[in-house]
C-alpha cells in the first residue's frame, strides 16, 4: 500500500495528519494542488526554494518530480552526471512513456562541460524527454513552480498580448506605407517591439518578417531611410 507525506517546504509530515492512499499510477493522484515529489529527492536543496505551490512526499511516484497528470520530471546534477554518466539512463528508461511531457531538470554547476551537455540532449531526446537547464537551484526551483501553475491553464495564458489601443495606431501608421497591410503591421511589431525597432532594422531583417516580400520591405526601409528636403 502507497502512501503520501505531506509537506509545505519542510519535508515533514506533521503528527496529526493521517496518511493517504493511493491506487498505483492513479492519474487523479497526479492531478491534485500539490507538485508529488520522490522520497529520494529527500535533502535537495532545491525543495526549500519551492515556496510558490505545495508540494508533498510521495512514494508512490517514479520520477523525482511529478507536476501534473501528464507531466514529471527528473532532478540532475551536471556535477554528478560527469561523475555517473550511466545514472541518467537508468531513470529515463524507470519512467519509460508514463506522461506525455517528461522533463529533466538539469542545474548546470560545473564550468566548460559543453560537451556533457550536449550528450545529455542528445540522450534526452531520443528517448522522448525536453531537457530545461538551470544555472543555480533557485531558478531550477521556478521552473517547477511554473509548471504546476500553468498545468491545468490554456495556452493563451502565456501568449503574447498586445497593446489594443497601440497597436490599432501602430497599423494605422505603417498602413500608409503602400502595400501594407495590418498583419504586416503585427508582424513588424511582433519582430521588433516598436517603431523605432522597424525604422533602423536593416533590410536583410526586415526580409525575414513572414509576408514581407522584396518590394514591401524596399518601401518600408525607404519611409525610414530616406533623406526628406525642407525648403
Amino acid at each position: 500500500m502507497s502512501t503520501i507525506e505531506s509537506s509545505k517546504g519542510k519535508g515533514k509530515r506533521p503528527a496529526s495528519q493521517k496518511k493517504q492512499n493511493l491506487a498505483p499510477n492513479s492519474i487523479s493522484s497526479f492531478g491534485g494542488t500539490s507538485v508529488l515529489v520522490h522520497p529520494r529527492q529527500r535533502g535537495n536543496s532545491v525543495l526549500s526554494y519551492i515556496k510558490n505551490v505545495n508540494w508533498e512526499y510521495s512514494r508512490n511516484i517514479t520520477p523525482d518530480y511529478v507536476l501534473g497528470a501528464t507531466t514529471c520530471a527528473l532532478f540532475l546534477s551536471l556535477k554528478y552526471h560527469v561523475l555517473h554518466p550511466e545514472y541518467l539512463y537508468a531513470r529515463m528508461s524507470e519512467v519509460k512513456k508514463a506522461f506525455t511531457l517528461r522533463v529533466i531538470l538539469c542545474v548546470v554547476d560545473v564550468h566548460n562541460e559543453d560537451n556533457q551537455l550536449n550528450l545529455i540532449m542528445s540522450l534526452a531526446a531520443s528517448n522522448g524527454f525536453t531537457v530545461i537547464l538551470a544555472w543555480s537551484l533557485a531558478e531550477c526551483a521556478r521552473y517547477i513552480e511554473t509548471f504546476k501553475v500553468y498545468e491545468k491553464k490554456t495556452a493563451t495564458a502565456i501568449q503574447e498580448k498586445l497593446d489594443t489601443e497601440f497597436i490599432p495606431r501602430l497599423q494605422d501608421c505603417l498602413t500608409v506605407i503602400r502595400s501594407v497591410n495590418r498583419t504586416d503591421a503585427d508582424n513588424l511589431y511582433r519582430n521588433f517591439g516598436s517603431i523605432k525597432g522597424i525604422a533602423n532594422a536593416p533590410m536583410d531583417e526586415l526580409a525575414l518578417c513572414t509576408g514581407l516580400g522584396s518590394k514591401k520591405v524596399q518601401r518600408i526601409y525607404d519611409v525610414f531611410n530616406t533623406e526628406w528636403k525642407v525648403d
